[in-house]
């Protein structure tokens, strides 16, 4: 993948968007990601969403926000896993946001979801501010969709198949 080896779409303030159900490594990708424009010199910090989230809460209640932004802004990229699991609510939101729009054509956002696009009004405290971050994000994206199976069920499933290699069932034994 052309991002972990060119450093310019983060000169560029691009964002990367990957998509995808649960388990079929978009935290991986991401960290991978991250790891790789470590390695090219470049500044990288990866979130969970809702830790993310409840750090931004924090900074706004003790009248932080502005100085979190600008700290956050050190970064060439951040990475925020798992914005799906963020509480539709207005608090939590409105931080998203605004960080959202500080880092808009400015900074590289990274972020992982397992809902579309589509379903990103249940993420967003309001339509109003679900079109301005989908509209912020994509305007200079690379959107990747993974479309698999999840390996730490396929990995379950051979795990349980070894247990059952060479072990005759009940019924056999009489």
């Amino acid at each position: 993948m052309q991002l972990a080896t060119d450093t310019g779409w983060l000169e560029r303030a691009e964002n990367c968007l990957i998509f995808g159900p649960s388990g079929v490594g978009k935290t991986h990708l991401s960290v991978a990601l991250a790891r790789a424009v470590i390695e090219l010199g470049k500044r990288a910090k990866f979130f969970s969403a809702t830790v993310l989230v409840q750090q931004l809460q924090q900074a706004k209640l003790e009248l932080l926000l502005p100085a979190m932004l600008k700290k956050l802004d050190r970064y060439d990229l951040l990475v925020i896993d798992d914005l799906g699991y963020v509480k539709k609510s207005e608090t939590e939101t409105s931080v998203l946001f605004e960080l959202i729009a500080y880092r808009y054509e400015r900074k590289s956002l990274l972020i992982t979801a397992n809902q579309p696009f589509s379903q990103w009004h249940n993420i967003f405290a309001d339509d109003m501010m679900t079109v301005a971050a989908v509209d912020r994000l994509v305007h200079h994206a690379l959107i990747v969709e993974i479309q698999s199976d999840s390996f730490r069920q396929q990995s379950a499933a051979e795990r349980g198949q070894k247990k059952n290699v060479g072990v005759a069932s009940p019924k056999e034994n009489r």
